[in-house]
């Protein structure tokens, strides 16, 4: 189920699903560890003998966040039972804190007794087994742990005295847990605590290990007719006893609504702080775009890495997850950021980039968290047994080609300068050298969809702008040789692919080539989406024929030709594939393909006439995003429901980047000074 409401601080990121069920809990890094690996953890309702999970069928619920915040703004109503539940969630900007709010309102006409439950299925460690879950009567809380990893479940009941703030020994509020379930799940056949609570009470076992849950409940007491009471559970994350105590006791002095203004306020504050002058956008993709800032920011630890997804299904089904860095997705992430003004998050970035970068000059397939080497299904060695390496090229060039934008942008020499010989020479000497003899392009490698092995057109471009990016960091520091060198193999790059990756026969660009022993060219004629960077990375103008007739190619084929509508990646895309039809949908919809479509637009007007052909394309991301703004990778072509992981970094940070081409393009066109390079590149 696709995943809503990511909320975050750097350190400690829940996500909930599309039903508000509460999914992952990632910490002490974003993306590392999955202290619940993606499974339910319900939350429930209980009102004079009738109960209902927050996933039932009773609930209407709206998800959506509070504008422009990090704070969940949630409602669910359900007739049935006569209740509404106004919802607000959020991760404490600054320490490891997750804090809900919940106020029931009772519709009825006479008093009903309320009761809330809040079940945590354990997975500490990313592990089901040797956890611990107990009740501690010293904090009236519950107590999840394992090795470093303490997560305490607390909370309190209160009425409008006990949400204003003020002195605690002011606040009218009923504090901590009243009753509580700890026990065992996925062994005999045992579902956890949380089938406990559906007849109102629970057993208050006050301990259990191995493979564990826990649930806690609230009493809200007898709700008279249309009135409300307000509960507040947290969750405090450290690494000891000692730790979550002192945060909980924090909460419970400061009062819990604090927490969540001061949160609302930071993010607030955040996403304002930086000069928003958007042209003639409308309003809703101005919201978009803020939107997508936060969401962004969700997904990056403060230790630098850029995480690709944090939607923990993806685990549940295939046993690993997206839940990486990938340099690429980080790179396009970054720039989008810096573009945006908010360089001193990118910095990390960089930083975590030139401390896992190899010797030889490389960056490999993708990164944990915390800078080990990622997962990978790229092999070491050949068909025929011979080593290869096992990287996609593009990686490591978009991050020199972020860079440079980065300094363009902040001109930060300071910054730059220990990053500069571990970083740059050591990416752009290896781009310089990994070429293949015959052609001159880059030697083959796995492709961005890291799908195939090849000479693929979106990595020759992308190794143009590292060494195009590479080439003006060495002029800045005085090596102008070394500049010469760059540039030089820059322009053979760009010569050559035009040589050998145009097929007059097509009218087109081609994907991908493969050159034999022999130097015979092997082209992959399949149409792609990718071959929007041969423009979008500066080494060939949008206004080109060649890229014309490619993009008239893209737009005949592969917009997908359903009511949903949208850019498939390429012919026959059997990613999470739906259809067969491939003439009418070559491939799911992407939010990254509709997004190059609009980019491409940007590039080549004008007029702004010209330019307000992006508006289409920009407002399709719109109408598909969720009602939360959440972008997912792709969409189902008929029915418009999330695939894969959802949200995905890069989807947000290509919708950001084609919103600040748009304003950018369009203050130009005022000032009568046209020009269809993107962002100013290299």
């Amino acid at each position: 189920m696709p995943r809503d409401l990511p909320l975050a601080n750097g350190h400690m990121l829940v996500n909930f699903d599309a039903q508000y069920n509460l999914r992952d809990i990632y910490w002490p890094h974003v993306g590392e560890r999955n202290q619940t690996q993606g499974h339910v953890n319900h939350t429930g309702v209980w009102v004079d003998g009738s109960f209902a999970w927050f996933d039932s069928d009773v609930w209407q619920r709206e998800l959506r966040y509070d504008e422009d915040t990090l704070v969940s703004s949630v409602t669910l109503t359900s007739d049935a039972l006569q209740l509404t539940i106004a919802c607000h969630d959020t991760v404490d900007f600054d320490r490891d804190l997750f804090i809900r709010r919940l106020e029931v309102t009772n519709r009825a006409d006479r008093p009903r007794e309320v009761r809330l439950f809040f079940h945590h299925d354990w997975h500490l460690g990313e592990s089901e087994g040797a956890n611990t879950v107990l009740y501690t009567p010293e904090l009236q809380a519950l107590l999840a742990y394992k090795d470093r990893w303490y997560l305490l479940v607390g909370g309190l009941v209160g009425d409008s005295a006990a949400t204003a703030g003020g002195p605690r020994e002011s606040r009218q509020a009923d504090e901590g847990v009243h009753a509580w379930a700890t026990g065992y799940k996925d062994i005999n056949g045992q579902q956890g605590t949380w089938r406990d609570a559906e007849d109102g009470e629970l057993g208050r076992n006050p301990i259990a290990q191995g493979s564990v849950d826990s649930c806690a409940q609230f009493s809200l007491g007898s709700l008279a007719p249309l009135s409300s009471r307000v509960c507040y559970q947290w969750l405090a994350a450290g690494a000891n006893y000692a730790a979550v105590r002192k945060l909980s006791e924090l909460v419970r002095e400061r009062g819990p609504e604090s927490f969540i203004r001061r949160t609302h306020d930071y993010w607030h504050l955040w996403v304002n702080t930086k000069p928003l002058t958007m042209a003639d956008l409308p309003e809703s993709l101005v919201d978009l775009y803020k939107r997508s800032l936060l969401i962004m920011r969700t997904q990056i630890d403060d230790d630098g890495a850029i995480i690709a997804a944090t939607d923990g299904d993806v685990w549940t089904f295939a046993r690993d997850s997206y839940a990486y860095m990938w340099p690429r997705d980080g790179a396009l992430v970054a720039t989008a950021l810096s573009h945006s003004g908010y360089g001193e998050i990118t910095g990390a970035f960089f930083d975590f980039c030139a401390n896992v970068i190899t010797p030889d000059g490389y960056l490999l397939h993708k990164f944990t968290p915390a800078g080990a080497l990622g997962s990978s299904w790229h092999p070491w060695i050949d068909t025929n047994g011979q080593p290869m390496l096992p990287i996609q090229e593009d990686e490591t060039a978009l991050v020199v080609y972020a860079l440079w934008q980065h300094y363009k942008l902040f001109r930060e020499v300071e910054f730059i300068r220990p990053l500069y010989l571990p970083l740059v020479k050591r990416a752009a000497d290896f781009m310089a050298r990994f070429r293949e003899p015959h052609t001159g392009l880059p030697a083959p490698s796995w492709d961005l969809w890291e799908e195939r092995h090849g000479i693929h057109a979106y990595t020759v471009a992308a190794v143009y702008a590292g060494l195009a990016a590479a080439a003006n960091f060495a002029r800045l520091f005085g090596e102008t040789e070394r500049a010469d060198v760059y540039d030089k193999a820059a322009t053979e790059i760009q010569a050559a692919a035009r040589t050998h990756m145009w097929s007059e026969q097509a009218g087109r660009f081609v994907r991908m080539i493969n050159v034999g022993a022999d130097g015979a060219i092997m082209p992959d004629m399949t149409l792609d989406s990718s071959l929007t960077g041969l423009y979008q990375f500066g080494m060939f103008s949008a206004d080109c024929d060649e890229i014309r007739k490619t993009m008239d190619a893209i737009q005949e084929r592969l917009v997908v030709k359903t009511s949903v509508g949208g850019v498939a990646r390429y012919e026959n895309d059997y990613y999470h594939q739906v259809s067969h039809d491939i003439q009418n949908v070559a491939g799911n919809p992407w939010f990254i393909c509709v997004c190059w479509l609009a980019e491409y637009f940007i590039s080549r007007a004008q007029t702004e006439d010209e330019l307000h052909q992006a508006l289409a394309p920009l407002q399709w991301v719109g109408d598909h995003a969720l009602p939360s703004g959440v972008l997912a990778e792709q969409v189902d072509p008929y029915t418009d429901a999330p695939l894969s992981v959802s949200p995905l970094t890069w989807s947000h940070a290509e919708y950001v980047a084609a919103v600040r081409w748009y304003v950018g393009k369009h203050r130009r066109l005022e000032e009568h000074t046209p020009t269809s390079a993107p962002f100013g590149h290299v």
